[in-house]
């Protein structure tokens, strides 16, 4: 399998870096279709040592749990967003139009790339939505952001914030609005999708251009007064 683009993730998120072997390279993508498919809560080390024709304790060598496990899919995510942010914002000097731009690559960075081939970013956005909060919505999320664990994900919300503090340094919370804007796309999305008198974006929208629309609202409106 080829292995394509690769991130640099805390080591203490797993035993053995699945990214540098053929079957930790199996186990990131056949447990980003199992958890799509089965739910986080069903999904279990078994089911996904059978559908990779290994051991669990194969498993076990690269994760001691499933927990760890989709934090790394987790922090695996928001490295490729903070990737597609860096290209995207590339010879881009208006702070106005790079906020734009992460918005749009927010929403979109679940287009699936051939540069990773063992990873289905369009799936993983899914689980980003639907399972993202069990990440950090633990009792042990202290010990674990002391670890650095979470440090994927508040390095690109620190990337957002120093955009939103150029585009108006007066503006007291930009990591506040950095974060919701993360949160805001995930929870509008899954609203849409199972619970939509919770929005008023449309689940049809598959260009997702009424989020977008109302992303910038919030922001630019915020960031006015």
């Amino acid at each position: 399998m080829s292995v394509g683009l690769r991130f640099e993730l805390n080591s203490a998120i797993f035993l053995k870096n699945p990214q540098d072997t053929d079957v930790g390279r199996r186990i990131i993508q056949h447990s980003i279709e199992l958890i799509h498919e089965l739910g986080f809560e069903a999904f279990n080390f078994k089911k996904l040592a059978n559908k990779i024709n290994t051991t669990e304790a194969s498993v076990y060598r690269y994760f001691p749990n499933k927990h760890l496990l989709l934090i790394y899919l987790l922090s695996w995510y928001w490295e490729w967003v903070h990737f597609l942010v860096n290209i995207n914002l590339s010879n881009i000097d208006n702070p106005e139009e790079k906020l734009k731009i992460v918005i749009y690559t927010l929403i979109n960075a679940r287009r699936e790339d051939q540069s990773v081939p063992y990873v289905n970013e369009e799936l993983l956005h899914w689980i980003v939505i639907s399972e993202g909060s069990k990440a950090y919505h633990t009792k042990q999320v202290d010990e674990e952001n002391k670890e650095g664990m979470f440090w994927s994900y508040k390095n690109l919300c620190m990337r957002v914030a120093d955009i939103i503090s150029e585009l108006n340094p007066e503006f007291p919370y930009p990591r506040s609005l950095a974060s919701n804007l993360f949160e805001m796309a995930n929870n509008q999305i899954h609203f849409a999708h199972h619970l939509p008198r919770l929005t008023d974006i449309s689940d049809t929208d598959s260009e997702h251009s009424e989020l977008r629309e109302m992303m910038e609202f919030y922001a630019f409106k915020l960031l006015e007064s």
